[in-house]
């Protein structure tokens, strides 16, 4: 019988995925670059500057970030908030169409972390102790296409390669939820089934979102399926003192193994 898989932090997966990992080179194509955010649902302006190389002006604090581009004119803006260390804040800037998605996750303290999933059953909570709030909004004094929601990725079952020796597979099952499975990799052997939210950018280029229950943690992706690739970051704890956070990036060559379509039930 093989040796049981173990569930591992988010610094430990970290040092999994850097050794030769696929993630796309940083852009400097915001360096100067001023935006409003018009922020649909929150009915209110968010304005951010990107005064240098991989650096964002949030709130009146210029603190480091991860620019990339998985596709033309749409930009990937990833960082800690310096008002909250427990927070990571995901900016998708589609300059070409004329709108954003603003992401802000949250980890739980160590107290909620080590509540029971049982007890968080009994007391109707979810059991992924991982916030988050997500915001659609406009670049052009209110012009553009809104992003939303989209169930097109459901039914899915992709392979991502992330260097040559990490793999996994999403099984995307339906509005709520999605499966995951390490096929090789520092996770080998573990597959769990998450909270998960999709949001369509563009044609063919989707934001995919995970919350996990076991380790807290938080995932947040660009799935190109024009270009079969995906470019992102993951945020949990260093290690079980939940004393530090580990924010790192990850890119992937994706596969679709196959669909699965669902006969209407009339």
């Amino acid at each position: 019988m093989s040796k049981e898989a173990a569930f591992i932090q988010v610094g430990a997966l970290s040092e999994g995925f850097a050794p030769d990992s696929d993630i796309l080179d940083c852009t400097n194509a915001l360096t100067g670059k001023k935006y409003q955010l018009n922020l649909i649902e929150k009915r209110q302006y968010e304005d951010v500057f990107f005064p240098a190389d991989q650096q964002i002006e949030w709130h009146g604090a210029v603190v480091d970030c991860r620019i990339s581009s998985i596709r033309k004119e749409v930009y990937f803006v990833n960082f800690q908030s310096p008002e909250d260390w427990r927070v990571g804040i995901v900016i998708i800037l589609n300059e070409l169409e004329g709108h954003c998605v603003m992401v802000q996750g949250r980890l739980p303290v160590e107290a909620d972390i080590r509540i029971s999933a049982f007890s968080k059953i009994e007391q109707n909570l979810p059991l992924t102790d991982v916030k988050i709030d997500i915001h659609f909004g406009t670049l052009r004094n209110n012009q553009g296409r809104i992003p939303g929601y989209t169930s097109e990725l459901i039914g899915m079952r992709n392979m991502y390669t992330y260097n040559p020796k990490e793999r996994y597979e999403h099984v995307y099952l339906n509005e709520q939820f999605y499966a995951w499975h390490c096929l090789d990799g520092v996770e080998k052997g573990l597959a769990d089934v998450d909270r998960c939210h999709y949001i369509k950018v563009s044609d063919n280029l989707y934001l995919f979102i995970w919350r996990e229950k076991i380790i807290p943690t938080l995932g947040i992706i660009l799935i190109d399926l024009a270009v079969m690739r995906t470019d992102g970051g993951i945020m949990g704890y260093q290690d079980q003192a939940c004393r530090a956070v580990s924010l790192f990036p990850v890119g992937a060559h994706a596969t679709i193994l196959n669909k699965t379509n669902y006969p209407n039930n009339d």
